[in-house]
């Protein structure tokens, strides 16, 4: 049986079916439309906004041009000025900013609606503003992306042919598809989501100004895992440790490199050669919490200590999670290892849920910590991953 490209969401089942059958069917295999899928959900952020957050320094944002007539492209990054949007054209130009989710909590609630996927694959919302005939060209990504369409209309172009060609073009400096054949078209409203698989190739124009919003999907390539895990593994060697060969015997020949040779070299490697599987976990929960921009948590000036940490809490005060700090958890024991940041915490499973489930954490939550939590706790503030937040004054 065909599986269908477009189904329609309702209150019951707002993927137009069960998760499970998502995940089984579609997820990292097809592509799927799904209309109205957050029909109930009103984009709270203005096109206004989203260009006053791209004039930030610390933004990350691009606005990109398309000369039709001549098929040019440019691209630029932000910062912006307000100057810098009354310059563009009427139409064919499109604004990119990522990690809207990290600026915005009320746009990171957006998260919510993809419970069905683990937290820590999500990479980030990122959201486009685009006048008419606006876009970034047919492209393809390497990561699973859920396109949600805010305000207006925008419509979509793509290829579910395995097939299909995947060579950019070599006269512009964004990754463009230098042959895109469609198979599929759609127009998206306001609700409407389209999912797409790593390696699909895409192409969405605005129809009229529009917003859509990309939650995008963390997917390291093989080749950054082994990279960073080597790195991890070389971190605590010095100049001392070197590839030795003080059995070494009389070559029969000075050009060959021997068997006893091959057998120093891969004992030099030994560090990497006897990980074990709790060496290997502990490194990827650390890897994939690390954030890949260079928005990193800053520890206090001054480390904070048991008893100040305690006095704050008696007096009402809470914590909040840095923005860009990236949590996860693991089942250890009794107990859970939470991630954060690229950095490991002993704790209980509550604390570790708590801290990945909630922004901000008052007073009362904090009160009920154990030790072992609140040892934690002091470290998250410590290496800038929490911040203390003053009590809040009652009216």
């Amino acid at each position: 049986m065909k599986l269908p490209i477009e189904v329609r969401a309702t209150q019951a089942l707002p993927l137009g079916m069960t998760p499970a059958a998502f995940l089984r069917d579609y997820w990292q295999k097809r592509p799927l439309l799904i209309r109205g899928a957050l029909a109930d959900w009103t984009v709270p952020i203005a096109p206004e906004d989203l260009a006053g957050l791209a004039c930030e320094d610390a933004a990350l944002s691009r606005l990109i041009q398309h000369d039709v007539k001549r098929d040019r492209w440019s691209v630029r990054s932000g910062p912006f000025d307000e100057k810098d949007f009354a310059k563009l054209p009427r139409t064919h130009w499109t604004l990119l900013v990522q990690d809207v989710d990290k600026w915005d909590a009320d746009i990171a609630q957006l998260l919510e609606r993809f419970r069905f996927l683990p937290r820590w694959r999500v990479d980030d919302v990122m959201i486009s503003y685009a006048v008419d005939g606006g876009g970034v060209g047919a492209h393809v990504d390497q990561y699973d992306v859920f396109l949600v369409q805010g305000l207006g209309k925008r419509h979509w172009k793509i290829s579910d042919d395995p097939d299909a060609p995947t060579a950019f073009r070599d006269d512009v400096e964004l990754k463009l598809l230098a042959q895109f054949e469609p198979t599929h078209d759609f127009m998206l409203e306001p609700g409407d989501v389209l999912y797409l698989p790593p390696g699909v190739p895409h192409d969405g124009v605005a129809v009229g100004d529009c917003m859509t919003l990309s939650v995008g999907m963390r997917a390291p390539a093989v080749s950054e895992l082994l990279a960073d895990l080597v790195d991890t593994v070389a971190e605590p060697l010095t100049e001392d440790d070197r590839y030795g060969d003080a059995d070494l015997a009389e070559p029969a020949d000075p050009h060959e490199i021997d068997a006893a040779a091959f057998a120093r070299a891969r004992h030099a490697l030994a560090a990497l050669r006897d990980l074990d599987d709790a060496a290997l976990d502990a490194w990827f929960g650390r890897f994939i919490t690390r954030y890949r921009s260079a928005q990193t948590p800053q520890p206090p000036a001054k480390p904070v200590t048991a008893a100040q940490l305690d006095a704050a809490i008696d007096k009402g005060g809470g914590v909040a999670r840095y923005p860009w700090a990236r949590t996860a958890w693991a089942q250890a024991g009794d107990g859970a290892t939470l991630y954060t940041a690229g950095h490991a915490y002993t704790s209980s499973l509550a604390f570790a849920r708590l801290v990945c489930e909630r922004r901000e954490i008052d007073a009362s939550a904090l009160a009920a910590l154990d030790a072992r939590d609140r040892a934690a706790l002091l470290a998250l503030v410590n290496d800038g991953n929490h911040v203390m937040t003053r009590p809040r004054r009652s009216r």
